[in-house]
């Protein structure tokens, strides 16, 4: 083999490790390094160049996610056959393009800091790239056909084994249908309901509202329910009219009301003599800071009532965008008719990597950390507000989730109090109803406050309440 010896520019911008990955990038390219043979260890090949183990590991781990190599566990690292037509790749020209990608990637997070603040140690992609690597190499033959239209079963197997030991979910892996977000999922469910004839739905107020545009743009004639403290009130439900009814009974959005074992048990009662269905959105149910959780409504039902939501984005980040239904046994047979006729939107890659990350308990490891981590937020967060806001802004509710609702005393509007919010980078959202009216001069906002780490957390609160009295302008 060819031996790895770059010639490294000290003073240029690109880091030595993108130095030394287009190094040997190139001579895997370009021949000099052939297919199956061994890179030289860690160890060996930071005491040859002079550079830190960490920088080599960074070099390989990125020819790595790629694809240009390998590795055997207790062995080591190797090259795997590529197939180009580039011919010999110029470094300078691999230099000149990664000083065009490192501009705008610049650009970008420059971008992104001004959208607000964001918690690197909420999630450990180190983990995630493991199990992303380990999909590449070890299964790469999956990558080569279109995704499987229900979802990957091997994603569909683990999702049914954690929510039944999480959330009382009892389902087999034919029940489990996948999908690019919680919007996607509820388009599919709105297909399956119009084939069983059901074309009414009820939603809670407030609530989730693009849920409402998907029923809305499908023609679904519509009934909003006030919710109470206990939820949505089972006596305002409709009666001889089949419907459907989208509740958020462990973590109503965005009231965080719970709904009591009691009131589930009489919904489902009610689905059950009205011929309806339940759609369950088990809405961040997991992130619960007191108390302990109250069993999902599908683990109750024994009538084939309820179909249950799911997401990922809340427990490991937001791009990842894989949500999921549960749907009883004679709506998974409908969907089974019609999944032919549309194709997979969620990343098969992604399906893969997350069905690896759940089964070696990663998964459930990092939700038991975002417990600890925004459990401490939350304390934080209270006892700032009583310092700095004590008279001015009241929590109202914070069991759990990633947020909390904030009464504030102020004169100025929600989209005001938003937009000073927005300005220092903190996120904030109005809620156009309530189910405790607001008194004059009173603003309902939620309050984002999982996003903002915690050594920032006592400025940043601070700031907030300052600008929102109006004593800094800026």
């Amino acid at each position: 083999m060819k031996a790895i010896i770059p010639d490294f520019q000290t003073r240029s911008a690109v880091p030595l490790y993108l130095q030394l990955y287009n190094y040997v990038k190139a001579a895997i390219l370009d021949g000099s390094i052939l297919p199956s043979e061994r890179l030289p260890s860690l160890r060996s090949l930071s005491k040859s160049l002079g550079l830190s183990i960490t920088t080599i590991e960074l070099a390989y781990n990125q020819l790595l996610v790629e694809g240009y190599i390998y590795s055997k566990p207790q062995s080591g690292y190797y090259v795997n056959r590529i197939s180009s037509g580039m011919g010999s790749v110029s470094r300078d020209t691999e230099f000149a393009f990664y000083e065009m990608v490192s501009l705008s990637q610049a650009e970008l997070l420059s971008e992104y800091e001004k959208n607000g603040y964001y918690d690197a140690s909420c999630f450990d992609f180190v983990k995630w790239k493991k199990c992303i690597n380990q999909v590449l190499t070890e299964y790469s033959y999956l990558l080569l056909s279109e995704g499987n239209p229900q979802g990957e079963k091997a994603l569909r197997q683990e999702i049914s084994k954690y929510v039944y030991q999480s959330r009382g979910v009892i389902c087999t892996p034919e029940q489990i249908v996948i999908g690019a977000g919680t919007q996607q999922i509820t388009g599919q469910l709105c297909t399956i309901l119009i084939k069983t004839g059901l074309k009414h739905v009820t939603l809670e107020e407030p609530g989730y509202l693009p849920v409402r545009n998907i029923f809305r743009d499908r023609d679904f004639a519509i009934t909003a329910v006030p919710v109470g403290k206990e939820g949505i009130p089972i006596s305002k439900l409709p009666v001889h009219i089949r419907s459907a009814i989208y509740v958020s009974p462990s973590n109503q959005f965005p009231t965080g009301y719970v709904m009591p074992i009691g009131k589930r048990y009489e919904l489902l009662d009610w689905a059950t003599k009205n011929d309806s269905i339940v759609i369950e959105d088990d809405y961040d149910s997991e992130l619960r800071y007191f108390g302990k959780p109250i069993p999902s409504l599908q683990g109750l039902d024994h009538s084939q009532k309820v179909v249950y939501l799911g997401s990922f984005s809340s427990t490991l980040f937001p791009s990842i965008k894989i949500s999921y239904m549960i749907l009883p046994p004679y709506m998974a047979e409908i969907f089974d008719t019609f999944r032919g006729d549309y194709t997979q939107t969620c990343s098969k890659t992604e399906q893969l990597t997350l069905a690896l990350y759940m089964s070696k308990g990663l998964y459930q490891k990092n939700i038991k950390k975002l417990r600890t981590l925004y459990s401490q937020k939350l304390q934080v967060v209270l006892s700032l507000l009583e310092k700095w806001g004590k008279g001015f802004i009241k929590p109202i509710k914070f069991s759990s989730g990633l947020n909390m609702l904030l009464s504030i005393k102020s004169k100025k509007t929600a989209s005001q109090l938003c937009q000073e919010a927005k300005e220092l980078g903190i996120s904030t959202l109005p809620i156009a109803s309530y189910a405790a009216p607001p008194t004059e001069d009173t603003v309902i906002l939620i309050f984002y406050y999982n996003q903002i780490p915690l050594k920032d957390m006592e400025p940043a609160v601070k700031d907030l309440i300052a600008k929102w009295k109006g004593v800094i302008s800026q």
